[in-house]
């Protein structure tokens, strides 16, 4: 294996994070709605947000590795202020939607006018609230920091 790979310090930060994010929120939804969903492990949308955990721990190894002022620093941070800000608005919206069809579809169905299966319906987790990008932007700093002084 390239061990230039396994030394990516920038690599792990993220990866690490997503891995982390992607656990606490099935634990967090198992908690919640007292039944596993394998889906979460790898699905987007909910508590805290993968997406932001992700981007915020590649930004902050940047930051530590090659400084604020590097190009890497200023790329990441721009890539994870556009990545967080479509979390909460253009895939809330589209995850606020998705659930409002699929009641309208539901009360077709409980009518008898349309027969839906469970995988035709569209998916409501797909954004995040403000509150669980934040707390996945400060799981991915944590995550970015630890990475940066473990490696």
């Amino acid at each position: 294996m390239n061990t230039q790979l396994l030394n990516n310090t920038l690599l792990w930060a993220a990866v690490c994070a997503w891995f982390v994010a992607q656990f606490l929120k099935t634990l967090i939804h198992t908690l919640l709605h007292k039944s596993f969903q394998a889906e979460r492990l790898v699905g987007s949308g909910g508590m805290p947000s993968s997406h932001s955990a992700t981007v915020c721990a590649l930004s902050t190894a940047a930051c530590v590795l090659y400084g604020a002022d590097s190009p890497i620093f200023a790329l990441s941070f721009i890539f994870a202020m556009i990545v967080m800000y479509d979390a909460i608005g253009v895939r809330r919206e589209t995850g606020i939607q998705a659930k409002l069809l699929n009641d309208i579809l539901k009360l077709f169905e409980d009518m008898g006018r349309n027969e839906l299966s469970a995988n035709e319906k569209l998916k409501e987790f797909v954004g995040h609230t403000p509150l669980q990008v934040l707390a996945g932007a400060i799981l991915g700093i944590a995550m970015g920091l630890f990475i940066c002084y473990l490696h």
